[in-house]
C-alpha cells in the first residue's frame, strides 16, 4: 500500500541521503564551527555548562547569532584558542 507523487524519483534519495549524512551531528554532542577556515568540531553538550565556553557563546550570539547554514554555531576565535579552552575541560 501506499501512494506515490508525481515527480518525485527514488533516484533523488541518494542526494538527500549523503545530506543527511553530512550533517548529522551524534547525540550528545554539537556541532561548532571555529576560526578564519570554519573547521568543524563536535563537542559534548556538558561544554556549554563550563564559565569559559558559556562566554564564548555569548560572543559568538553578539557577532554571528545562533544560526549557521550547515546547522552549527560559528565561534569566534581561532582554533589554537578553541582547543586550549576545550582542552582544559577534559583535565581533572
Amino acid at each position: 500500500m501506499g501512494f506515490r507523487l508525481p515527480g518525485i524519483r527514488k533516484a533523488s534519495l541518494p542526494s538527500i541521503q549523503a545530506f543527511s549524512k553530512a550533517v548529522d551531528v551524534p547525540k550528545g554532542y554539537i556541532a561548532v564551527y571555529v576560526g578564519d577556515k570554519m573547521k568543524r568540531f563536535m563537542i559534548p553538550v556538558s561544554y556549554v555548562n563550563q564559565p569559559s565556553f558559556q562566554n564564548l557563546l555569548s560572543k559568538a550570539e553578539e557577532e554571528f547569532g545562533y544560526d549557521h547554514p550547515l546547522g552549527g554555531l560559528t565561534i569566534p576565535c581561532g582554533e589554537d584558542v578553541f582547543l586550549d579552552i576545550t582542552s582544559r575541560f577534559n583535565r581533572c
